[in-house]
């Protein structure tokens, strides 16, 4: 591990990053992309790509796969300073295959060095010196070693006023439905910024309508909701306003990453002073523009792009 301080980046992230492998829906049915995916880590360098600074708090593998993580980050500008290497686990691997149903994930993850992960070795002056924290319920569900770092790190977060964000990225083949819904919405009581999807929302409330949805979320306790809606676009949503957003419409391949790209452009355009509408609206843009391209980092869109679509209006 690297524990040289290093001042904080305005975004921390933590999770676990899972090196990709991506059978393109129109390719041969045996070529597969190796790229980068993880949830969180595809936040923080989405949020990178609009213009903010980011670090990730993670365990990688001393494998080639941890390698390759390093490698993109440094590319990427993302700080690993306090990412840590793990003797002997692996680093996690996903599949991603694509059908009329959307993109379907499979995993080699057990016992990877990111499942390993305790709250003894987490950073937390590192959190403490963003503004703000992230994660989502994957890192919660892949391990209970995980799922107690992450507590104590929402504690580092509120402890100095470090304000959360949390998306509520819903995997039952980590856990069982009941399990993820008392820890999730024990989560949303504790974070600023709710970043629920539409379709993990409704399995998770057993509500259908939007904004039910951004009503449950807000009454357990976060001050902001922003339910990501897919194709139907977004809705951002306080105890004050509402703002259902439109979609951006493109010719989607693959939307792997669609919801981390919202989740690190939304959390970048409001670092940069946008209220929670105009951030919205931004988030929509980029989202789209990720589903362009297959893989979960390789379409996340720069800043200069984003503007330009915003810009034809």
């Amino acid at each position: 591990m690297n524990t040289s301080p290093s001042p904080s980046p305005a975004i921390v992230s933590l999770g676990e990053p899972l090196i990709e492998f991506n059978r393109p829906k129109d390719g041969d049915g045996r070529t597969w992309l190796q790229g980068f995916g993880g949830d969180s880590q595809n936040a923080a360098i989405a949020a990178i790509r609009q213009g903010a600074t980011a670090g990730y708090l993670t365990s990688l593998g001393q494998d080639w796969m941890g390698d390759a993580f390093l490698d993109l980050w440094k590319s990427e500008g993302l700080d690993a300073s306090r990412v840590e290497r793990h003797p002997t686990a692996p680093t996690g691997v996903s599949f991603v295959t694509h059908s009329a149903a959307g993109h379907k994930f499979d995993y080699l993850r057990k016992n990877s060095a990111a499942s390993l992960m305790t709250p003894q070795g987490l950073a937390r002056d590192y959190i403490a010196g963003a503004t703000f924290f992230h994660l989502s319920a994957i890192g919660q569900a892949i391990s209970d070693t995980a799922r107690a770092t992450c507590d104590a790190a929402i504690d580092a977060a509120r402890a100095a006023g470090v304000k959360v964000s949390y998306d509520t990225n819903l995997r039952l083949r980590l856990w069982d439905l009941d399990t993820a819904r008392r820890k999730i919405d024990e989560t949303i009581a504790r974070c600023d910024i709710a970043l629920p999807s539409l379709d993990d929302s409704q399995q998770l409330t057993g509500l259908t309508e939007a904004e039910a949805i951004a009503d449950y979320y807000l009454k357990l306790g976060a001050p902001m909701v922003a339910l990501k809606m897919g194709a139907e676009g977004s809705l951002i949503a306080t105890a004050a306003k509402r703002h259902r957003l439109p979609p951006h419409k493109v010719n989607a391949l693959d939307a792997t990453g669609a919801g981390d790209t919202f989740d690190g452009s939304f959390l970048a355009r409001l670092l940069e002073g946008d209220d929670p509408e105009t951030a919205g609206r931004y988030a929509n843009v980029a989202a789209a523009l990720s589903t362009t391209g297959y893989g979960a980092v390789g379409p996340i869109p720069r800043k200069e792009a984003v503007l330009a679509v915003l810009k034809r209006g």
